[in-house]
């Protein structure tokens, strides 16, 4: 089995999350008896469990431990697999001769100093390593507990954590001194007739997992207990003590070869992340025509070779949209209407609207500084404010106790997604109250930004309006942009707004806690105004282009699939 292991290690390891399930898969063959051969000279284990049983009655005699309730016998149930030769089944508890949890006094919230008394934290267990440093200080009122001092030795299991991380265990190889348990850390001493770091890897393997996730208390996810009759009752595959020996050694050897595997492959993505930024930078920065011909056919040249991750191919995407708006996508036609003609028009429309009462009177801007611009534009472009061609509109403050089930819904910030409108949780107000504020309506390919957190994690809330989404009104937050005189198309807009020269130049600012932006804020941002022509023409070269993407990530998609399909076969192959 070790040689089917090492044999297809690129194979495994480069699967989706390979390197994380190469490690469960080695505690799974560990605990299975089918990491190394077994030894017919070994002392068969439950010899071993007899003479463990004879330490303990020995102890207690002489009044060392305290005299333990009966383990329960392992059912049928939960031996989930036919042991090999000379080991045999048992519990966690037969290992241990005391156990007990330590205390929880109201600590300083910064860790100790120096040789301070301290207490653990639950973080100190975690992933089989010990981590002193995670610790709070004891208050210089409180004595210390010497009693609950972590010691050289100590098996140390976590009995309240996270679902991944509850009864997390460790082996303590050093102990520092002055440090304390806490009472959601238990230690169990364990007997010198086994070998610690083995009950360590069973404690850690995938089948303790689905025991603890079976058997842990607590409604939320976050925050699971297990008890320490719990975690004694593990059910334990105990092999002969020299094998215990021999599969820790092999453990080791194979944890310390998936620890260089995922040092290399770390470089590799690392390395592959700056080339591909490198050459995508190149695109932006080139300085005429031919120079961004070179830095293109540089890229063409290593397609297939750069955009092989998720997150390469989301970077293609960024920089095709930064192209874009720089004007570097499609070929200018010099019998294009330039962008200053648009701009007559539109100033044309703002006093048209400001005379008939239809808008306020602009604030005048500021002018544009050579500082401010970002890049040159091409040809028939020109910078602008967004205030310059565009109107904002904020949503109306509508009453939280008109809201109902039925009647005209309301388009909330939590109902902006990424480009479309998500109604999951719709309140809406009645169609009498509705008729009052049709200033706030909206209409089919209205653009809306949410102005409350407008940036999370996925990306921009932003949304242009579907007939579906309609009759719908606009509450407060959420802003409605609508360019003047038709002069930016919708699909331009969209595109301007998930480029990275809009997203990077907002300032969220806080208010009470939540990052936001004002459409002052927005309003008052730069904007490259193409040619009503060339709009269109971008609009088309993008959806081509992100077509293309969208594809090579399915592809990339389905080969991963395919990569885990074979991982997850030989994975199967090894366990049976």
């Amino acid at each position: 089995m070790t040689a089917l292991l090492t044999d297809n290690l690129p194979l495994l390891a480069g699967a989706p999350n390979g390197i994380k399930k190469l490690r469960e898969l080695i505690l799974e063959l560990a605990v299975r008896g089918k990491l190394v051969p077994q030894d017919p000279n070994d002392e068969p284990a439950i010899e071993l469990l007899k003479r463990i049983a004879e330490e303990k009655a020995r102890l207690v005699a002489e009044g060392k431990i305290k005299k333990q309730k009966p383990l329960p016998e392992v059912c049928d149930a939960s031996k989930h697999f036919d042991l090999p030769a000379n080991w045999a089944w048992a519990r966690l508890g037969s290992q241990v001769l005391e156990s007990g949890a330590g205390w929880s006094p109201s600590c300083e919230s910064s860790p100790r100093s120096g040789s301070e008394w301290g207490v653990l934290k639950v973080s100190a267990v975690s992933w089989g390593v010990f981590r002193p440093e995670e610790n709070k200080a004891l208050p210089a009122n409180l004595d210390a507990r010497p009693e609950h001092e972590v010691r050289e030795g100590d098996f140390l299991v976590s009995r309240a954590n996270t679902a991944e991380l509850v009864a997390r265990s460790v082996v303590v190889e050093a102990a520092p001194s002055n440090l304390m348990l806490s009472d959601k850390i238990v230690r169990l001493k364990l007997t010198f007739l086994c070998e610690r770091r083995y009950v360590n890897l069973v404690n850690s393997a995938p089948l303790a997992r689905a025991y603890y996730s079976q058997v842990a208390g607590g409604t939320s996810s976050s925050m699971k207990n297990v008890s320490r009759e719990q975690i004694l009752n593990l059910p334990l595959a105990l092999p002969p003590l020299a094998e215990q020996h021999r599969i820790v050694a092999k453990v080791d050897k194979l944890m310390a070869l998936c620890d260089r595997l995922e040092a290399q492959q770390a470089d590799a993505e690392s390395a592959h992340a700056q080339l591909v930024q490198a050459l995508l930078g190149s695109l932006t920065q080139a300085a005429d025509a031919e120079d961004f011909a070179t830095s293109w056919q540089r890229l063409a040249e290593h397609f297939h070779t750069l955009f092989t991750t998720e997150s390469s191919i989301d970077a293609l995407k960024q920089i095709l949209l930064q192209l874009a708006v720089m004007g570097k996508l499609v070929p200018q036609e010099p019998s294009d209407e330039p962008a200053s003609e648009l701009l007559k028009r539109v100033a044309e429309e703002k006093l048209r609207l400001v005379t008939e009462g239809e808008v306020r009177k602009p604030k005048a801007l500021l002018g544009i500084s050579d500082e401010e611009i970002p890049f040159n534009l091409p040809q028939g472009w020109q910078w602008v404010r967004k205030a310059d061609v565009f109107n904002f509109l904020n949503g109306y403050a509508f009453k939280s106790e008109w809201f109902q089930q039925r009647g005209i819904r309301l388009l909330r910030n939590i109902n902006v997604a990424h480009g479309v409108v998500d109604w999951k949780e719709a309140v809406c107000i009645q169609e009498e109250q509705a008729a009052d504020y049709q200033a706030f309506s909206l209409v089919e390919n209205d653009v809306v930004l949410t102005l409350d957190r407008p940036i999370i994690s996925t990306g921009l809330k932003y949304a242009v309006i579907r007939r579906d989404d309609l009759p719908c009104l606009l509450l407060q937050r959420v802003a409605k942009i609508s360019p003047y005189a038709a002069s930016v198309t919708v699909g331009y807009l969209t595109i301007w707004l998930n480029s990275s020269f809009f997203v990077g130049a907002i300032d969220p600012g806080r208010s009470n806690g939540v990052p936001h932006i004002s459409t002052n804020q927005v309003a008052g941002m730069l904007f490259a105004l193409p040619p009503l022509e060339e709009q269109h023409r971008i609009v088309a070269k993008v959806d081509e282009l992100m077509a293309l993407c969208d594809q090579l990530k399915a592809r990339l998609n389905q080969a991963c699939q395919v990569h885990e399909q074979l991982a997850t076969a030989l994975v199967e192959q090894a366990v049976a």
